[in-house]
């Protein structure tokens, strides 16, 4: 298994309730396939560049073990979840 980090940027509309319930579905989903090592939802911070007409989003960071097989399927949900703007996984040096 390697290390990974991704960073999901959230639409500022989402509530924290809907925070703590996409933080869960991700580290459940992620638990499932690996393991996951720390969540630290960064608040909210201004975007570099406008996206989808937002100027602010959340930031959430996970850092996870998982094989790189499961990293396209992540992808895929990151996807098609709506309240997700902008995402980034990358792998860690060992």
């Amino acid at each position: 298994m390697n290390k990974y980090e991704s960073v999901i940027i959230v639409n500022p509309n989402v509530d924290e309730a809907g925070l703590k319930a996409l933080e869960e579905k991700f580290t459940g989903l992620i638990n499932e396939n690996g393991k996951v090592e720390s969540v630290e939802n960064m608040g909210k911070r201004k975007l570099a560049y406008e996206i989808k007409k937002l100027k602010e989003a959340t930031y959430m960071l996970f850092n996870f073990e998982a094989k790189p097989e499961f990293i396209q399927e992540l992808e895929r949900i990151y996807r098609i979840t709506d309240d997700i703007i902008k995402f980034i996984v990358v792998k860690k040096e060992n």
